[in-house]
């Protein structure tokens, strides 16, 4: 089985682990599979090649066989289809892991993305002050919802799955803006996703092409 993914030349975020190729870098060292890396540039991304891997110029994206896969869900549900590390063998543990998987990327990552887009695609609009605080205010309700069911557990579910996974993952996109260091339970968590040696060896992959 060979494994190629898509990730940026120069990554926006500097190497922050925040760009999506991360997510896939976690699961393969997770799920203990070896792959190799191919960068693309922002104009390559536009190009003919990389468009029929993913039809909307992003990263990143999977081969495997024959298989090209897009879409960061997908392609870590893919990974963790076949690995107990990211997904129980119980039928129903396994069920609600993958609800999981979609809650975060689903519920938790829409708001989260939307203060990105307020911020700093839309700074310099006329509105971008005054919508900042709504959307604030609408992590800040999911935030409360997602602490209040993961307590003082661990993980969201038992063991760690491919639903803590992303998660962590789109968590970790709050860090710049402060907001996750108001729910100690959420940043706890994170810290606690960021520590595992799979996610410190996708950080430190991708770390080193954007330090190179």
């Amino acid at each position: 089985m060979s494994i190629t993914i898509t990730a940026f030349e120069k990554s926006p975020d500097g190497g922050k682990g925040l760009a999506r190729d991360t997510r896939v870098r976690w699961a393969l060292e997770e799920a203990g599979l070896p792959y190799e890396v191919r960068l693309v540039s922002p104009k390559a991304m536009k190009e003919p090649a990389h468009l029929r891997l993913h039809p909307f110029g992003q990263i990143p994206t999977y081969e495997e066989d024959g298989l090209a896969l897009f879409e960061t869900g997908s392609i870590v549900f893919h990974i963790a289809e076949h690995h107990a590390q990211l997904l129980p063998r119980d039928a129903h543990a396994r069920a609600r892991a993958i609800t999981w998987m979609f809650a975060a990327l689903n519920s938790v990552e829409p708001p989260i993305l939307d203060l990105v887009t307020v911020r700093i695609i839309e700074g310099d609009k006329p509105w971008s002050k005054e919508r900042t605080p709504l959307v604030q205010e609408r992590i800040r309700q999911r935030l409360h919802q997602l602490a209040a069911r993961l307590g003082d557990a661990e993980w969201l579910d038992g063991a760690f799955s491919a639903g803590d996974l992303l998660m962590v993952s789109v968590l970790l996109r709050l860090r710049p803006s402060g907001m996750l260091d108001e729910f100690a339970s959420l940043a706890a968590y994170v810290a606690q996703g960021e520590a595992r040696p799979a996610y410190q060896r996708a950080f430190a992959a991708q770390l080193a092409i954007n330090a190179a």
